[in-house]
């Protein structure tokens, strides 16, 4: 495609980062934004010396000012693990609410077209499965993961109002579980947890009885999806995941073989509201986009691994950040 000018935010984030990779390969302008409460520089140091890329360190939830003209916003701004939103479930609700308002009044403003992050998160505790996009969801508005399932709830909202009373072009991706190189090791999912206890030699974390399932998709597999339905134009949601579904216990024991750790299982309670089950129907992304997985599961959690074994040694020991207070 022809040279555009893009406006990614949540750019040093894990999804952010490669979102800014991808989109730079292809020949264009990206103007990454990111208040850096989860996001890391590292994500992106690589493409400082580019001339096709510009970083600002702003909060979005605040206001958004991009100077000429612009044709994509790709708004991922938003803590994304339970460990993070736990700890600042008022930023998390103000990212997916004012953030995704300012994201879409410079849309309006720019007339460019705008992709939001949504998340399987919407479904919250699903009764139906697999997943489809015509399903409204089983979600506690009021429980401990209410301020990210909500808040996502509330984007595609804002975000479908915007499209039909201000007719802006608008794309709403539902992402799955997602990994891949550049996930933080401590961010409280599954993989990285169980990855970082392995290499730290420590037993495996299960919750509950391990029966609840996932679906994993590899990053480069979901960046495609992603870079798809943005050139789409379908305006409703889209699964994009992988839905190859296995238990959590199952996966631990994953993780196990392809570490050669000697340590065991152990479990502890089940979270509040865990989804017990989460795997993606995506065959709207097979009709729409001609998209689906490329990426096998053993072949992505090799990548990832190497990955996280290649990470400094105090990284696998660094505690989530400490986040600001924020009334």
């Amino acid at each position: 495609m022809a040279t555009k000018k893009i406006l990614i935010t949540g750019a040093a984030g894990f999804l952010g980062s490669h979102l800014c990779d991808r989109f730079i390969n292809e020949g264009n302008r990206v103007i990454g934004m990111d208040n850096l409460i989860t996001g890391d520089l590292k994500n992106i140091e690589h493409l400082f010396k580019l001339k096709e890329f510009e970083f600002y360190h702003h909060d979005v939830s605040k206001f958004i000012h991009v100077t000429g003209p612009l044709d994509y916003i790709l708004h991922f701004a938003s803590p994304a693990s339970p460990i993070d939103y736990l700890k600042i479930p008022i930023q998390t609700l103000k990212v997916s609410s004012l953030g995704t308002h300012n994201c879409l009044g410079l849309a309006k403003a720019k007339n460019a077209r705008i992709l939001v992050a949504s998340t399987s998160e919407v479904y919250g505790d699903p009764l139906v499965h697999p997943q489809t996009e015509d399903y409204w969801g089983n979600v506690n508005p009021v429980g401990p993961r209410g301020v990210y399932d909500e808040a996502k709830r509330f984007m595609e909202a804002i975000t479908m109002a915007y499209h039909t009373f201000h007719h802006v072009e608008t794309r709403i991706v539902r992402i799955f579980n997602t990994y891949g190189p550049r996930m933080r090791l401590n961010d409280g999912r599954a993989l990285p947890a169980f990855i970082g206890q392995a290499l730290r030699g420590e037993d495996l974390t299960v919750f509950g009885d391990g029966s609840q399932t996932r679906s994993f998709c590899y990053v480069d597999d979901l960046v495609e999806g992603i870079y798809r339905l943005l050139m789409s134009d379908y305006a409703q949601p889209v699964n994009v995941g992988n839905p190859d579904e296995i238990s959590l216990l199952d996966f631990a024991n994953e993780i196990i073989k392809l570490t050669g750790t000697k340590q065991k299982i152990v479990f502890k309670d089940l979270p509040t509201d865990d989804p017990k089950q989460r795997k993606p129907d995506i065959s709207k992304a097979k009709e729409l986009l001609g998209w689906e997985p490329k990426v096998s599961r053993a072949e992505g959690l090799k990548i990832t691994y190497e990955y996280f074994k290649s990470l400094p040694k105090e990284e696998l020991n660094k505690l989530p950040k400490q986040f600001y207070s924020d009334k």
